[in-house]
């Protein structure tokens, strides 16, 4: 029983120590660039090669004339609104809803050390991104809606001209109207809610905004990047590039893409493990299994030894207890000789 238990004992240190030394190995920051940032990218290959298709039918979207709806003299009251530029300039986008989250994975990068937590925040935003662009511009061409501003568009003289059925015969510049055909759903806050609604996502993961120990003071963090994407939806119909109901689906859109590609790479934020990737957690799982496994091979000789001496305890024992039942028996029969019985 001494020897079992001197066993058992020795196989939960080492066992402790073992697992002890593989988590601080994975949370120190194992997992780097040069370590795993290779193999990572070749395991994620097939989406980096469908990112790319998605620039390219992105880039064939935009080429493609949009549908001319028919717009009559009656409609132009909604309009007429004035010809101006944009609050949110069309470069300062990607800055902000791209560029910017991108900075703030990289920081928290160096911090933690996790190139899991980085290839895949940039993975999904840029899908997110890009995703959200592609539907965005191909409703817009299948849907043609007239901007507020259309009139002006299609009269920059101010002088409307109609057809025989009423609808409008434009001679402003062909660019100005084309892009005059594009007012639903917005661009610019469907990508303002893709980009940095994954950051607000990522955000509340990494900070555990939802830990229930009611910190609402995480929340101002949470809700800051969407306030900046809100502000972004509010300024397009401020400047009569949209009406309300493309900021609205524009917003709506942007949000619910950018939560469906979140999820693809990250736990819920309200989850327990929403602080880093699924992949982050799978290679945790990984090390402890690998290490539960040498363990038991390491110490399954001793296990073997162990038993083999407990049975061959037991053997002497019985050899013993059968050799005194042998002697009990010989010295009564040579009792029952001398006594005349046999």
């Amino acid at each position: 029983m001494a020897s079992w238990n001197s066993v058992f004992l020795s196989w939960l240190k080492n066992f402790s120590n073992i697992f002890k030394y593989k988590m601080d190995e994975v949370q120190l920051g194992s997992h780097t660039i040069r370590s795993h940032g290779l193999t990572i990218a070749r395991t994620h290959m097939h989406d980096w090669l469908i990112l790319v298709l998605l620039v390219v039918i992105w880039v064939v979207i935009l080429i493609i004339h949009p549908f001319y709806r028919f717009v009559g003299k009656d409609m132009m009251d909604d309009l007429r609104y004035p010809l101006q530029s944009n609050t949110v300039p069309v470069w300062a986008v990607p800055m902000y809803a791209v560029l910017l989250p991108m900075l703030i994975f990289i920081f928290v990068y160096i911090r933690r050390r996790d190139v899991y937590d980085l290839h895949h925040a940039v993975l999904g935003l840029l899908f997110s991104v890009l995703v959200t662009a592609v539907i965005t511009d191909s409703i817009k061409n299948a849907v043609g809606r007239p901007r507020p501003d259309f009139f002006w568009r299609c009269f920059p003289d101010g002088k409307d001209v109609y057809d025989k059925w009423g609808n409008v015969i434009c001679h402003g510049d062909k660019s100005v109207i084309r892009e005059g055909h594009k007012s639903f759903p917005s661009g610019h806050t469907s990508w303002s809610f893709a980009g940095l609604g994954f950051l607000s996502l990522y955000l509340s993961g990494k900070i555990k905004a939802f830990d229930r120990r009611g910190h609402v003071a995480k929340l101002c963090i949470v809700f800051f990047p969407l306030l900046v994407a809100s502000l972004v939806g509010i300024s397009r119909v401020d400047d009569y590039w949209h009406h309300w109901q493309d900021v609205f689906a524009g917003g709506l859109l942007g949000l619910v893409v950018a939560t469906f590609c979140y999820l693809q790479f990250y736990p819920p934020p309200y989850d327990a493990n929403g602080s880093g990737t699924y992949a982050y957690f799978r290679v945790i799982e990984e090390s402890t299994a690998n290490t539960t496994n040498t363990i038991n091979a390491a110490n399954l000789p001793n296990a073997m030894t162990g038993e083999i001496q407990i049975a061959n305890q037991q053997e002497s024992t019985d050899n013993g207890f059968m050799g005194m039942h042998l002697a009990r028996n010989s010295n009564s029969v040579l009792e029952d000789v001398e006594s005349g019985k046999s």
